[in-house]
């Protein structure tokens, strides 16, 4: 047992999740309070009406990515299971499906502002110490303020199911965006591709630029 070490890497990986977790499950449960309030009680009856991060988990987006991009030596990334919505029960259903849309990636907007406020008023606390490694609590906020940009961003693209799409079809109605967000799985595919492909990297620019200037406030 004096072998025995802990990877500093795996134990943050490990505090980190909480927030992952909270974070997305914030995102679904905005998707579900405006899709209620304005009507359509689809997401409630279905159970996603809640903050329990383990209604609203997706097997890709919730674990395989995550830990892909863990065992990779990314950041952690990844996205929930897409609240089910019926447009129809809207008055408006054009403007109802984008309002619903857009409320999910604004609401980790706010958390990562969220963050920041706590940031300005908590001051720093050692959470852990392991191999001359030091863990704040500092950077568990920053790693909020980081994951929420992450996904208010991520899910703005406009490939489905992402938020994005969804958003584009509300503002520019047509055959061609009603077949787009209608893809099902091939839009997780062309998302997947996405990710591993080197246009990956402009969206990572994007990110360190907001994630610079939240940070630049401290």
């Amino acid at each position: 047992m004096e072998n025995f070490s802990v990877n500093p890497k795996l134990i943050l990986f490990l505090l980190f999740i909480p927030i992952f977790l909270i974070s997305i499950a914030i995102h679904e449960f905005s998707h579900t309070i405006i899709a209620y309030h304005l009507g359509d009680d689809t997401p409630k009856r279905s159970g996603r009406m809640t903050i329990n991060p383990l209604k609203h988990l997706d097997i890709i987006g919730s674990i395989i990515i995550p830990v892909a991009a863990f065992s990779s030596g990314v950041a952690l990334i990844g996205w929930a299971k897409p609240v089910p919505i019926n447009p129809e029960n809207f008055s408006n259903r054009r403007l109802g499906d984008g309002l619903v849309s857009f409320a999910g990636p604004f609401s980790n907007f706010l958390l990562a502002c969220l963050f920041l406020s706590i940031l300005f008023i908590l001051p720093e606390i050692e959470i852990v110490n392991i191999s001359s490694r030091k863990i704040f609590l500092s950077d568990l906020l920053k790693y909020g303020i980081y994951i929420n940009l992450f996904l208010a961003i991520f899910n703005l693209l406009p490939i489905p199911p992402l938020d994005g799409a969804h958003i584009i079809h509300t503002i520019f109605y047509n055959r061609l965006t009603e077949k787009w967000i209608n893809l099902g799985f091939k839009g997780t595919i062309i998302l997947l591709i996405f990710i591993y492909s080197p246009l990956w990297k402009y969206f990572n620019k994007i990110l360190n630029s907001l994630l610079k200037f939240f940070l630049d406030m401290l």
